[in-house]
């Protein structure tokens, strides 16, 4: 599970522009202007278009001298080859640059959201009565598939006598008959039947008829009638009151405390409930009662078995600590592997096996690595496997005798059998269909190939979840049965895209990073970061990024419902049991959050925080500064892993008097 794809990407990035720049400051150069030129300004996504250098002299006159290497940022945005040709793949602000004559010289450019291609209008599924409104959900979706909530849409009904529509999709049911409702956005279009019948219902009444309940609860009411067929979906439900929503299946939700009024009506026929909303008290204290503190090197992934813990590092290394006393863990062993980042670190549910994956090898072979846990306490090398991922493996997620894994050079999965774990072979590979990946030739000589990047994989119950970045949230049966799929011949079963440009803006990297099956929710986390850092650099790194909580009741139509944002910190890595979701929020720390029953709307909002880590340390390796990469409960308690700062072993305490979650000894 975890960070950027392009962290080796970003660093590299990064120390170009840095050691460009410090050549340019220890060198007089001999041009006095370099300019990055396009060949065109109007870019939309999918194009590709040729920068050059346009250097000139002391007096003006245009020079030979030639760009030696280029760059692009964010790289989920655009990519440039050897020659200066960018392909662009999604919208926003790009940076462009290149090293010309030992000088960085940058440019920015607007890419432009591409057409609306189609509108999305969901079906009206029940009759409307004579007199009755409705407001039609309708989504506008661009050549690639991501919502558009920035389209105006033009609605229309091709018979006005039976329904009428007005400029925000609402309809009113005029007369007895059948209508089609269209949208159209340029030459997107989308339309939805629907029915108009007469009004049967008398005697409207809502039950409950008064409801008192927490912050956060979801609480259905149903519709009910003296005479005629009442229904929930045919009725326009509102709210008023502090801040609540109730959705068309009347599921009514409350943010803050207070007193709500629910109103139901359908034509002439109206009817009304209440509700009194409580605080939802979920907040507990943190006790932490021990550390595996860092200080001089960064840490990333974390696995828990038994008595041991396992983290790897921003580093060529990984640690191994005895926590059979969680409050004085013993570091047993440091094992040194050829990599720049040992991303990610897990183990077979015996915990005989331990793989690891590996990014930014000297001799350029990534992939992963199995090691031999017979001794838990120290891990000894079996094999590796690099041969059809040298270009470096992100994510790895151990089923079975199965290790699925994110292929940094394709942004494709590959699915490694290790029956015979002293010769692991691929048995598959599978990709999302993308229109704008595209093959680019590298200033090393090497293809790779741009555009698609694949973040994450959980796989539970034979069903392969996928956090493909800017593709969102895919699904696919790996033996599930639901679409005759297997390890070794994976099926596609559904797909939830979101937009992170209108999510986050310009400026920023930015997609679907995580992803973790709970009941019957997914929960999927975005990382945001700058489009140019530097991991290892001591200065605070701004990040940001939202939980999304997506229902996958009906797989094949999976659906957001809530979301859990924490303002100005950036969402990690989470683990959920037994109704909690534990989680790194970066520069946020560590988070306990209660995700018990039925989830809507904004778990933030609602006080379902249980309770919060800092985990910043005087001593660490950004001093004071959390970066909280994720969480893992084990044996009654919660380790949190951070970035600047190592394992927290932390207790989750009794319920607080006044919402303090501040640790004892913080």
């Amino acid at each position: 599970m975890r960070t950027f794809r392009s962290l080796l990407a970003v660093l590299c990035f990064a120390a170009l522009v840095a050691w460009a720049s410090a050549i340019s400051t220890a060198q007089e150069s001999a041009s006095k202007t370099t300019e990055l030129i396009p060949a065109t300004t109007d870019i939309s996504v999918g194009q590709k278009v040729k920068f050059t250098a346009l250097v000139k002299d002391a007096e003006g006159n245009k020079t030979d001298a030639r760009a030696t290497a280029w760059f692009a940022a964010p790289f989920d945005l655009a990519a440039v080859d050897e020659s200066g040709t960018v392909s662009f793949f999604s919208p926003g602000e790009v940076l462009v640059g290149a090293v010309v004559g030992g000088k960085a010289v940058l440019t920015k450019v607007m890419v432009k959201v591409g057409p609306v291609m189609r509108i999305d209008i969901e079906p009206v599924k029940t009759p409307l009565v004579i007199g009755a409104n409705t407001r039609l959900s309708a989504t506008a979706r661009g050549s690639e598939g991501n919502p558009r909530s920035d389209a105006v849409l033009s609605w229309t009904s091709n018979k006005p006598d039976v329904a009428t529509v007005d400029g925000a999709g609402v309809v009113t049911a005029i007369s007895p008959g059948r209508a089609t409702i269209s949208a159209s956005s340029g030459s997107g279009k989308g339309s939805a039947d629907l029915t108009v019948v007469n009004s049967t219902l008398t005697g409207l009444s809502i039950e409950p008829r008064s409801k008192t309940t927490r912050t956060g609860d979801v609480v259905r009411f149903n519709l009910h009638a003296t005479s005629g067929q009442a229904d929930n979906n045919a009725v326009r439900w509102t709210v008023s009151g502090p801040a609540a929503t109730i959705d068309s299946d009347g599921g009514f939700v409350a943010e803050l405390p207070g007193a709500y009024v629910i109103t139901a009506a359908s034509g002439r026929q109206e009817a009304i409930a209440s509700v009194v909303v409580t605080p939802r008290d979920a907040e507990r204290t943190l006790q932490v009662v021990g550390r595996a503190p860092i200080k001089d090197f960064e840490a990333a992934e974390q696995w828990l078995m038994g008595n041991y813990a396992y983290l790897s590092t921003i580093s060529d290394k990984f640690l191994v600590y005895d926590i059979s006393d969680p409050t004085h863990p013993k570091l047993t062993d440091t094992i040194k592997v050829d990599a720049r980042l040992v991303n990610d670190i897990s183990t077979t549910a015996d915990g005989k096996i331990l793989v690891i994956s590996r990014e930014g090898a000297s001799n350029r072979k990534n992939g992963i690595a199995f090691f031999d846990t017979s001794d838990p306490a120290h891990p000894k090398p079996i094999s590796e496997y690099t041969e059809t991922v040298t270009g470096g493996v992100h994510s790895a997620f151990v089923d079975g005798h199965y290790v699925y894994l994110t292929d940094d050079a394709t942004g494709s999965m590959r699915v490694i059998d290790f029956a015979d774990v002293k010769h692991p072979k691929e048995v598959a590979r599978w990709e999302v269909p993308s229109a704008v990946a595209t093959t680019i030739t590298t200033a090393e000589g090497e293809r790779e190939i741009v555009g698609r990047y694949l973040h994450d994989v959980q796989v539970k119950d034979g069903l392969a979840y996928l956090a493909y970045w800017r593709d969102g949230l895919v699904i696919l049966d790996v033996g599930n049965g639901l679409k005759g799929g297997s390890p070794e011949h994976p099926q596609l079963v559904s797909q939830l895209r979101f937009n992170h440009h209108e999510l986050y803006g310009n400026g920023w990297l930015a997609g679907t990073h995580s992803v973790f099956r709970y009941k019957n929710y997914v929960f999927v986390g975005d990382e945001v970061f700058p489009p140019i850092f530097d991991i290892h650099d001591r200065k605070r790194i701004p990040v940001r990024g939202v939980v999304h909580v997506v229902d996958v009741a009906d797989i094949n139509n999976p659906r957001k419902v809530a979301e859990y944002p924490v303002p100005e910190a950036g969402a990690h890595n989470m683990w959920v049991d037994n109704d909690v979701m534990y989680m790194g929020y970066y520069n946020g720390g560590g988070r306990v959050v209660d995700v018990s029953g039925e989830l809507r709307g904004d778990l933030y909002r609602q006080g379902r925080e249980i309770g919060r880590l800092w985990a910043g340390d005087p001593q660490g390796y950004r001093p004071n500064l959390p970066f909280t990469w994720g969480a893992q409960p084990h044996k009654g308690l919660i380790y949190f892993n951070d970035v600047h700062s190592g394992i927290w072993i932390v207790k989750v305490g009794e319920l607080t008097e006044k919402g303090s979650t501040t640790a004892p000894g913080q």
